[in-house]
């Protein structure tokens, strides 16, 4: 196609040629396309019919209609008045409300009446508290709200002010009322506390802290007596509570009659206040002349255990017992000797070996099984034993006491199991006293013992076990008593005058 030049005035009076508008291709329409998109038939265009057009138009969804008239309430509320004709938006008038006319220059510079402003966040619509009207007033302060009582606080306003009145009476009438009770089970069964006036009296002699009448205060009311009978015979001893479950720690000859305990034997343990209390066996063990009876008492005082390798020779001692029938004797003495391996004669045929302190404090028949304390009042040995010089009854300073690091692990066996078991090397020797050597001889070595199994053999003279030196067959027993059932422990011997050391497992006894 040809395009078409007009002339175009270029405002200087010259006219130049323009191009025109190029005429539209308008291809031709196929029929299948104008059955698939065209207009339904009758409509000439758009489908919804056009203001003023043909009354009843349809279009290919069917009949059109017209929106309804809104309801008469609406239209007497938000319609103009009948006859006028203005629209929302009034022209400004001289006397418009307040005087102002919004149609003024200001106005058209003011946000807020420019519908075409932009949204700005500005300051707030109340100013601060100390801003001023426009009158040049200050602001009215706001009102503050009712206060709630406690009442309304507490209860919601829920709960009428009788019945919290009620309510605290009841209060005050149990506690009145519990208090009253308390009162009485306390005046009636508390046997602990009275209303007892204390007299006054003259102030008491003043004592050295560790004075032998302070420490036999402690001490005393945690030994007892011990009393034995079978029928019409018996004995007497002494003993210690050792712990608050009623464990009392005694001699085995002091419970055992002949050196048995015999059917219908009755044991009885009387406090230094005179209380008695029947006392039963827990265990014993003739070989260390130990025993721990246990009674039925509540809160018992009770002796704290002691160390006595804290011992030295020198220290002063206290024993405390039944020495010949008297009761809560005391006597006062001083260590000796220590590790004095000591044998004393056992009605059950062996002799019970153990190691001792030897005091002079006097001890006596019935002392055996009373506490020997330190002068902190700890109990650091168990009387048991005496010498004489004719070997009767009587003291001549010599006394000897079970060392309580010796007697702990063997009580503590007793309470536990009722019996104790003792490491044994299994040989019988007899204490020798010769220029080469002292010791235990050995007389016979027993079949399958750790003696045997060691190599020890007849005649040898044991020396040392372990780090104890040996002088006689107490220190032996003494000495292989201190380790466990099943513990290696080196032995040595003298042998046709040459020193062996070998190594023994030691067995149960």
């Amino acid at each position: 196609m040809n395009d078409q030049v007009t002339p175009e005035s270029n405002g200087d009076g010259a006219d130049r040629p323009r191009l025109g508008p190029r005429p539209l291709n308008r291809p031709e329409v196929d029929s299948s396309s104008a059955a698939a998109f065209g207009r339904p038939d009758g409509v000439s265009g758009a489908f919804s019919p056009q203001p003023g057009g043909p009354a009843g138009a349809r279009s290919a969804f069917g009949e059109l209609k017209a929106t309804p008239p809104p309801p008469e309430s609406l239209v007497s509320a938000f319609g103009r008045p009948q006859g006028n004709t203005e629209l929302l938006q009034r022209p400004p008038t001289e006397d418009a409300p307040g005087g102002v006319d919004p149609w003024d220059d200001e106005a058209a510079k003011d946000p807020w009446r420019d519908p075409a402003a932009g949204a700005v966040i500005g300051p707030p619509a109340l100013g601060a508290e100390d801003a001023k009207l426009d009158d040049g007033k200050k602001p009215r302060s706001r009102p503050s709200g009712q206060l709630l009582s406690l009442p309304e606080l507490l209860f919601g306003r829920r709960v009428k002010v009788t019945a919290l009145l009620t309510l605290a009476l009841v209060a005050v009438i149990l506690g009145a009322a519990g208090g009253a009770v308390g009162w009485y089970i306390a005046r009636s069964g508390d046997s602990l506390h009275s209303d007892v006036t204390l007299a006054p009296v003259s102030p008491g002699k003043e004592r050295a802290a560790g004075s032998v009448a302070g420490i036999s205060d402690k001490v005393r009311p945690a030994v007892v007596s011990i009393e034995v009978r079978v029928g019409d015979s018996g004995g007497t001893g002494s003993g210690a509570v050792i712990d608050d479950g009623g464990y009392i720690v005694t001699n085995n000859h002091v419970v055992t009659l002949a050196g048995s305990v015999e059917d219908g034997q009755e044991i009885t343990a009387v406090f230094n206040d005179g209380t008695r209390v029947k006392a039963a066996i827990v265990g014993r063990d003739p070989k260390t002349d130990l025993a721990v009876l246990k009674i039925d008492v509540p809160n018992p005082t009770v002796l704290q255990l002691g160390r006595s390798s804290d011992l030295s020779v020198g220290d002063t001692v206290i024993a405390i017992g039944s020495p010949l029938g008297f009761a809560d004797t005391v006597t006062q003495g001083i260590v000796s000797a220590l590790h004095r391996a000591v044998a004393s004669p056992n009605p059950d045929g062996e002799p019970a070996i153990y190691d001792g302190i030897q005091t002079d404090a006097a001890i006596n028949q019935g002392n055996s099984g009373g506490p020997l304390v330190d002068s902190t009042g700890a109990l650091v040995g168990i009387n048991t034993n005496l010498r004489s010089a004719d070997g009767g009854t009587g003291n001549i300073g010599l006394g000897y006491a079970i060392s309580i690091d010796y007697a702990r692990p063997i009580i503590e066996t007793l309470i536990r199991q009722g019996r104790v078991q003792h490491a044994d090397i299994g040989v019988n020797a007899s204490s020798v006293s010769a220029e080469t050597s002292d010791g235990a001889r050995v007389q016979n070595v027993r079949d399958g013992s750790a003696a045997a199994k060691a190599g020890i053999k007849q005649g040898d003279v044991i020396t040392k076990v372990a780090d104890k030196t040996i002088g006689d067959v107490a220190e032996l027993y003494v000495a292989v008593r201190t380790h466990k059932v099943g513990e290696s422990v080196p032995v040595v011997l003298a042998r046709d005058g040459r020193q062996l050391t070998i190594q023994v497992t030691l067995q149960s006894d």
